[in-house]
């Protein structure tokens, strides 16, 4: 019912909207419009958090206990296969043997066992024989060798050093007199002095690694017996600075190292008084030399290893009677082919030499005590190639081209001595070498070495390099039959020697551009050892040199015994 009154009204309504046709209709009525005071809220508006907390719910924990049990299954033992243990080591190594011509030999060696950290040790050894060569005057020798040596090993560095001892006794026998007097023609070597250094090698690749190493040696020769000469004699103080500096880099391409070696060297050597003299001939002799050699080089290796090169020089200053500046080049190259069975290498270099009278007098003992000194400047040109043929064979073949300025050749002396001693020359001789080696071994059982050389020579003063061989070959093989005997054997030979000479009239003598000469025969030299270990700690061993029974001159006057034996024993302890 409401439904229909609504509908009526709405009707009503909607005409009535419309019929008024557009008229203003005013509506009167009463009503209160009154409006309320307004009032101001004095308090700041803020805002209010509210947290609301959640209820903690503590839930106890259920403790659930059951019973287990288990059982151990045996493991059956692994079988380890032990390597090889370490041969035992000793402390001590002795050998003692005798022989002819009154010979005798002595030798101790004493060190530490296995140790990561340190490592020292002292050898001493002595060889002396006491027969006379026949037809010539004596010649008795003597040689005495000591030295001791120490190294501490940390891992980032190591330091160590060295002291040394030698003795030397022998006599001028180069001339035919058995009754010659023995206390005129001795002479006596002595040798004192020490070395050290520190080494860094940390094992990151970028990062400066170096060696400095300090050496001295004191070198005299015998002293006249009277004491008023008792400084004519060859007397030589060494000091030897020698440092080295290395940086490895590595980029995705090539490995390099960079490398500057700085020496310092300076060698004292007086024969006399300065200023004085005891002959017309013989005056003193007063060398001062030093000599700074600063080495920069960088080695380049490929990331497959095959290619290898460096490149580099030296600088070297002589402070002698004057000082001098000299650069030499340093450069090699090298490849790999066939996984190193076959590498050509090729290089130049060049440097300067220090001359000392210990080291002319350990090339030829029978040289005189005043002697001029002079630093030998060397070039040289190489080029070769060496590799493997097999596991057990390797070679190497390569000519060299050398210029050596001051290089040292020795001749019979007639000037202060009647030709049994030998003074030292000076020359700039052109070299030539031709040299090829071929290596065999197998294991520890057998190892063969062949290497042959063939030199020419070329002097710009004298017409042969005295004394220097033409042709030298070498021959070493060794032969271990079950660790129980081992055998030895050595061939040496040597060709084209040349020796000046000042007396015609002696048989072989030649003259070429007015200088007389005799070629020297040849040096052929078989060598026999045989060792038997009886046990791991005594053996007996038997040496029989120059089985020929050659009795060719090594330096000219001065033959060598026909035959030596010698047999002893060695042991451990």
């Amino acid at each position: 019912m409401n439904r229909y009154i609504t509908l009526v009204v709405s009707v009503l309504m909607f005409q009535a909207a419309f019929g008024q046709n557009g008229a203003d209709v005013e509506v009167v009525t009463d009503s209160d419009r009154s409006i309320a005071p307004a009032k101001r809220i004095y308090v700041r508006p803020q805002l209010i958090d509210t947290s609301i907390t959640s209820p903690v719910v503590d839930y106890p924990l259920l403790v659930l206990q059951k019973e287990t049990s288990f059982e151990v299954e045996g493991i059956e033992p692994a079988n380890i296969r032990h390597r090889p243990q370490l041969s035992q080591l000793y402390n001590g190594y002795a050998r003692i043997g005798a022989g002819s011509r009154l010979m005798g030999l002595g030798e101790v060696y004493y060190n530490s066992l296995r140790s990561r950290k340190f490592n020292w040790g002292i050898h001493a050894l002595h060889h002396s024989e006491w027969g006379q060569i026949s037809d010539y005057a004596p010649s008795q020798y003597d040689k005495t060798r000591i030295k001791a040596f120490g190294k501490v090993e940390e891992r980032r560095y190591s330091y160590g050093g060295g002291v040394h001892y030698k003795n030397q006794g022998l006599h001028y026998y180069g001339f035919q007199n058995p009754d010659a007097d023995r206390d005129s023609i001795k002479q006596r070597y002595q040798s004192v002095g020490f070395n050290a250094f520190y080494d860094s090698h940390k094992k990151d690749s970028a990062t400066l690694n170096y060696r400095i190493g300090l050496s001295y040696d004191n070198f005299l020769d015998r002293k006249p017996q009277e004491d008023s000469l008792k400084l004519w004699r060859a007397r030589e103080n060494y000091v030897g600075l020698r440092t080295t500096w290395q940086y490895n880099t590595s980029s995705n391409v090539l490995l390099s190292n960079l490398r500057a070696d700085l020496d310092i060297s300076y060698n004292d050597y007086r024969y006399g008084e300065k200023d004085t003299s005891i002959a017309v001939l013989d005056t003193a002799i007063i060398s001062q030399n030093t000599i700074i050699q600063l080495r920069p080089m960088t080695s380049f290796y490929s990331m497959n290893g095959k290619l290898q090169f460096k490149v580099g020089g030296e600088l070297a200053i002589d402070i002698h009677d004057k000082t001098s500046a000299s650069l030499y080049p340093i450069a090699e190259a090298r490849y790999s082919l066939f996984n190193d069975i076959f590498i050509p290498y090729a290089g130049i270099e060049g440097g300067l030499k220090q001359q000392r009278f210990a080291k002319l007098a350990n090339r030829n003992e029978f040289i005189q005590s005043n002697q001029q000194l002079q630093n030998e400047r060397r070039y040289e040109f190489y080029f070769g190639f060496k590799g493997t043929l097999s596991s057990r064979i390797s070679f190497n073949a390569s000519a060299a081209f050398s210029n050596l300025r001051n290089h040292a050749l020795f001749i019979n002396d007639t000037v202060y001595a009647s030709g049994n001693e030998f003074r030292v020359i000076y020359d700039t001789v052109s070299m030539t070498t031709i040299s090829a080696s071929l290596s065999y071994q197998h294991n520890e059982k057998l190892k063969i070495d062949v290497i042959g050389k063939f030199n020419t020579y070329q002097a710009n003063n004298n017409p042969y390099a005295w004394n220097l061989p033409q042709l030298e070959l070498t021959t070493r093989g060794a032969y271990n039959i079950a660790d129980k005997l081992i055998a030895k054997l050595d061939f040496n030979l040597e060709t084209g020697r040349y020796a000046k000479m000042y007396d015609p009239t002696i048989e072989g003598v030649k003259m070429e551009d007015g200088i007389l000469y005799k070629k020297l025969g040849v040096l052929a030299d078989v060598n026999l050892g045989v060792e038997f270990r009886y046990t791991k700690r005594l053996s007996i061993f038997a040496n029989f040199n120059n089985i020929g029974a050659q009795n060719y001159q090594r330096w000219y006057g001065y033959p060598v015994n026909a035959f030596q034996f010698m047999a002893g024993l060695t042991f451990r302890f």
